[in-house]
């Protein structure tokens, strides 16, 4: 006779966060941090945490603790950010859509209150990897070291697809839409592992209630449903290349070695590609870690934690 299937344990954080709010932009905004802010030196700078699409400020606990466990690390000031409408910080009052220059103008207040004298080590993931590349074209005095997890871009559009989009906006602007809910947190911990199958159980179940919280009887996702509408702008590869030109600081591009993330364009762009973009990074290097896919701070965040401290720490070159 077989033993009953036991509950998973939910993980227990080595180094628990503490909570900021900050007035952006209109926008009361949530953040997490671990360490003194005050103790920020031009040597070990504020290491600021941005995380993807659909994703909250927590997500980065793992790989934080991780991090406090590499030499010189132990106490170096870091804050994760919950995006408008993600997490803890609210949707803009009235949002039907979101826009994605809005990320740039949210990081660019959030670095004018948290670090208005010196550079940041910044980190983004996935389509915050996208907006920390975006805005180190624009920013990089801000930036002493740059550090992109899993932020490709997107495939080059055509002017020609600009109506289409711009329907397509307007028609999904009148649909209603909705995130669907769960009946408990363990089913929320189950839907996180249904897109990852790597996250480890404990993992899981802690996360679900960062990325969920309960609301009644069920559990609903801590995101504006309004994320779900596309935006209407093309994507211009001559504009991005533009962006990517002008970064000054060093930049390290983080890739899992199992990475799915080009299988959703059906051809339409390829890690090839991706890296015609980045040899215009005028100080790049990648490294792309075992064992990992998308996710790959939650499937090998210690390895992720010793690639970042050895290129964060020691002086920008």
């Amino acid at each position: 006779m077989s033993s009953p299937t036991l509950p998973p344990t939910s993980y227990q954080p080595t180094h628990p966060a503490q909570t900021l709010s900050l007035d952006i932009r209109g926008l009361q905004y949530h953040l997490l941090c671990w360490g003194d802010l005050a103790r920020v030196t031009p040597e070990q700078p504020l290491v600021v945490l941005v995380h993807g699409w659909m994703d909250v400020a927590a997500s980065f606990q793992f790989m934080v603790d991780a991090l406090r466990e590499q030499p010189g690390w132990s106490d170096r000031p870091m804050v994760a950010v919950d995006w408008r409408g993600f997490g803890r910080t609210a949707a803009p009052p009235g949002t039907d859509c979101y826009f994605f220059a809005d990320y740039l103008g949210d990081l660019d207040a959030i670095l004018d209150h948290l670090s208005p004298q010196q550079p940041v080590d910044l980190v983004g993931h996935s389509m915050g990897g996208n907006v920390v590349m975006l805005y180190a074209g624009v920013r990089s005095s801000r930036i002493r070291k740059l550090v992109n997890l899993e932020g490709f871009g997107l495939p080059a559009t055509e002017p020609e697809e600009a109506p289409q989009r711009y329907e397509k906006w307007l028609d999904e602007l009148k649909t209603p839409v909705q995130l669907k809910d769960y009946a408990s947190q363990a089913e929320v911990a189950k839907r996180l592992q249904a897109n990852n199958p790597r996250l480890r159980d404990s993992f899981a179940l802690w996360l679900a209630g960062h990325w969920g919280r309960p609301e009644g009887e069920r559990w609903v996702i801590n995101a504006d449903a309004a994320h779900k509408r596309p935006q209407p702008f093309l994507y211009r590869v001559e504009e991005v290349r533009a962006f990517l030109t002008r970064i000054r600081c060093p930049v390290l591009f983080v890739e899992g070695a199992d990475t799915l993330y080009f299988l959703f364009f059906n051809g339409k762009f390829g890690r090839d590609e991706f890296l015609e973009r980045v040899k215009l990074v005028p100080d790049f290097r990648l490294e792309t870690l075992a064992d990992a896919g998308h996710m790959l701070h939650h499937d090998q965040p210690e390895a992720l934690a010793a690639c970042m401290a050895r290129f964060l720490t020691g002086p920008a070159t």
